[in-house]
């Protein structure tokens, strides 16, 4: 309520001041049209001394000032014609000086001041210096700061610079940064003693006052920054220590923060990197309450873009040792500051680091010092805990990643991994990603088994659990996504060298054989395929297993394949683990190893007898089997029958008639394969395709019984194919009466009362006899051949 009042007071306040404003300016403006400067001086007096207030805030005040400001330029214009007022500018200076109230009296002077020195009958540097002690009669804070702003405002054109028209006769640069210096000293004095304005329980309300205020006070480095005529060596030695010495001597947070920023905006970087040392000295004698961080945060960014920019001022970072100078700041002020948050540290390395990257990316001894330096500051700390600290850590991080965009960089940075170990598990799991995803998207090689396992001591996040958590109270999906990204980076692990793969193979097996049975089903396939493909780079050589330095051969890799393989018995996985069993055997049999691609068959039985039970799983599992053994070429007779007839044993035995029937006429392959070398036993193809039509048959029958009609007709269709399929290949056994029976079968059978309709087998059966009066047309040989079956 209080408040409300406060502000609506206010707005009458300022109001009113403007009301007297406007009605004295309309006086003045009537003098000075008829050129009567008596009267001219008397309104503008009055209309200044609405400046005199202490009633507005400085927000308020500002407007205020502006409408007096707006009036004063057009007094000033009357002041440069002397026709017009008959007053020479060296009367009128001395007669201004009558005004009764001295804010007034000095708003006078400093716009007549600007005509006195535009006009030259003195040296400019005697009246800059007259007007910046005379507005010392102003002790308010808020009106003498506006004050001496007006007197920057009107003088910066007039300053004695390099090249300017008011230089020579004694004015000199110095005279100008002098009269700058002067007026900046005392409007920082003055807003410093803003703070004491008020209560102590209006602080927040008296801050954000004194920070609408802030330019006020910058504008003056902003004119220094202008004048021509402060080089190098003048900046050095006189501005700069002038400027900090101020800075470090008014002891206030905001004042020391904003100067400090506006400092390293407002100069020249070349300026910055040339005097490293005297503004960095500055930082720790700041008070502890500033927020040097982002001042030195500022710095850095702004030399690294400074770099960027002019890649030939590189050797000028190297001469004047910049990086060890802003490594040495950044360790005084953490030291300095003994409650800085572990956040803010952080982040001072990670500006650092930025830098780093961006002016000596060849020195991964700096970057591995910085890390260095975020370890030791982290050391002795539980687990992060603060999410803008472990941003902080992760931005940290990710810098190296983005900018060598080559993992095999950043691992031979020793102190990498030790960061990562204060990562809580969550974040350390989203590192372990970003690291995956940056070698995915800049296609990195990592071809050393010792900078493998570097790898993956950064990324044990995604392969064990670092703190005890079980793997089922992980969201599944996450985990999922995590477990294939693991996956799809042991795919891009290579090596030229057998040897060398090989070690990087076994590197990879200890870390995911730790990781406990749930990973084991993403991790051990990209892993055994990654060794098959060794295997097949081997193929044809040979070796024995015994030995540890004994040369990567496939019996070798064969007898490590086997022990990854079965540790998916602790999850278990029996499917995963028959496929990978199969595709061991395969690639045995390319290798001309029969014992090893039996032994693999074997266990692939075992499984398929122990493990496989569901109904499904194992019409699946039968069908790879089969599928696989069929392009067996090493077996031997009596090894090819042992397993042929496990093959064929198992598909009589599958749970559901129409399966049976699919996995034993899938066997008739076993028996005849259709390469020079290959076997071709028509009577055993005969046998498998008569038993599959007597389970079909028996299919119907059952079907007859359960459901009242026996069902479609397409297990007979696709025994048709199958016999087609053998009759064109050659097998004397299959006669083309045999398929004309068949498909009179078939016939008989749609035709059946019993039989339940079916567009897809009755589309299907008639496509087979489209094909067979297609053969039966073509003539040749095996048009001659179909040319008995009748459709």
């Amino acid at each position: 309520m209080l408040a409300t009042e406060g502000m609506e007071d206010e707005e009458k306040w300022l109001a009113e001041g403007i009301a007297a404003i406007q009605h004295n300016a309309f006086y003045m403006s009537r003098a000075l049209d008829s050129d009567n400067l008596r009267e001219a001086l008397k309104y503008s007096a009055l209309l200044l001394s609405e400046l005199r207030t202490s009633k507005l805030s400085p927000h308020k005040y500002y407007e205020l000032y502006m409408r007096a400001f707006d009036e004063l330029r057009k007094l000033e214009m009357f002041f440069r014609e002397e026709d017009r007022h008959g007053c020479s500018v060296i009367d009128l200076y001395e007669l201004v000086q009558h005004a009764g109230n001295i804010l007034p009296r000095l708003y006078l002077l400093c716009t007549v001041g600007s005509v006195y020195i535009k006009s030259k009958e003195a040296p400019a540097k005697d009246i800059l210096k007259d007007l910046v002690e005379m507005c010392r009669g102003i002790q308010h804070p808020t009106r003498g700061l506006f004050l001496r702003s007006y007197l920057a405002q009107i003088s910066r054109d007039k300053l004695p610079d390099l090249g300017s028209e008011y230089e020579g006769e004694g004015d000199t640069v110095m005279d100008a940064v002098d009269f700058v210096l002067q007026n900046f000293t005392e409007m920082n004095k003055l807003w410093v003693r803003m703070q004491h304005n008020g209560p102590v329980r209006l602080k927040e309300k008296l801050d954000k006052e004194r920070s609408e205020l802030r330019d006020l006070v910058g504008k003056n480095l902003h004119v220094l920054s202008q004048i021509e005529g402060v080089d190098l060596e003048m900046y050095k030695d006189v501005v700069l220590p002038r400027v900090l010495e101020q800075v470090v001597n008014c002891k206030d947070e905001i004042a020391q923060y904003y100067l400090m920023d506006c400092i390293i905006q407002v100069f020249p970087d070349e300026y910055h990197l040339q005097t490293l040392e005297t503004l960095l000295g500055a930082c720790p004698q700041l008070q502890p309450t500033v927020d040097v961080k982002t001042v030195l945060s500022r710095l850095m960014e702004r030399l690294s873009n400074y770099a960027d920019s002019s890649p030939e001022v590189l050797p000028d970072f190297l001469q004047v040792e910049a990086f060890a100078k802003l490594s040495s700041a950044i360790g005084k002020v953490i030291e300095a500051q003994v409650d800085m948050p572990v956040v803010g540290a952080i982040s001072l390395y990670v500006s650092l680091l930025t830098f780093t990257l961006r002016v000596h990316p060849d020195r991964l001894d700096y970057v591995d010092q910085i890390v260095g330096a975020c370890v030791k500051k982290l050391s002795g700390k539980a687990k992060l805990e603060d999410s803008k600290a472990t941003k902080q850590v992760v931005a940290l991080l990710s810098a190296p990643l983005e900018k060598y965009t080559d993992i095999v960089t950043v691992l031979t940075l020793s102190n990498y991994p030790r960061v990562m170990d204060h990562l809580d598990t969550g974040t350390n799991k989203i590192m372990a990603t970003i690291i995956i995803e940056s070698i995915m998207k800049n296609d990195t090689c990592v071809s050393t088994a010792d900078k493998v396992e570097v790898l993956f001591e950064l990324i044990k996040g995604l392969i064990k659990e670092l703190d005890g958590t079980a793997t089922d109270e992980l969201d599944e999906e996450d985990f999922k996504e995590e477990q294939n990204s693991v996956a799809r980076l042991i795919h891009v692990l290579y090596n030229d060298e057998p040897e060398e793969m090989l070690k990087i193979i076994c590197t990879v097996r200890k870390h995911i054989m730790a990781g406990g049975p749930k990973r084991l089903t993403f991790t051990v396939p990209p892993l055994a395929f990654s060794a098959l493909k060794l295997v097949r780079r081997l193929q044809g050589q040979d070796g024995d297993m015994a030995g540890e330095e004994v040369p990567a051969t496939p019996k070798k890799i064969f007898k490590l394949l086997n022990e990854i393989i079965e540790a998916l018995s602790s999850v278990p996985s029996p499917e995963l683990a028959l496929r990978l069993y199969l595709q061991c055997a395969e690639a045995a049999n390319d290798c001309e190893l029969e014992p090893i691609a039996y032994e693999f068959f074997t266990q692939a039985f075992v499984l398929y007898e122990e493990e496989v039970a569901d109904s499904k799983a194992q019409v699946t599992a039968i069908h790879l089997i089969i599928g696989t053994l069929q392009k067996m070429t090493v077996f031997g007779v009596e090894n090819r029958d042992t397993l042929t007839h496990k093959a064929t044993g198992y598909s009589a035995k599958l749970l559901k008639k129409p399966d049976q029937c699919r996995a034993v006429y899938a066997c008739s392959h076993l028996f005849w394969v259709d390469d020079q070398d290959g076997i071709k036993d028509g009577e055993r193809v005969l046998l498998c395709l008569k038993r599959s039509l007597r389970i079909a048959n028996a299919a119907q029958q059952q079907a007859n019984v359960t459901r009242g009609s026996s069902g479609p007709v397409t297990l007979f269709v696709e025994i048709l194919n199958k016999y087609l399929y053998f009759f064109e290949k050659g097998s004397p056994q299959i006669t083309s009466s045999a398929i004309q029976s068949l498909i009179e079968l078939i016939k008989t059978e749609m035709q059946s009362d019993t039989t339940t309709p079916d567009k897809a087998s009755d589309a299907f059966f008639s496509s087979t006899l489209r094909y067979v009066q297609f053969q039966k047309q073509k003539g040749g040989l095996m048009g001659e051949k179909y040319g008995p079956i009748k459709v």
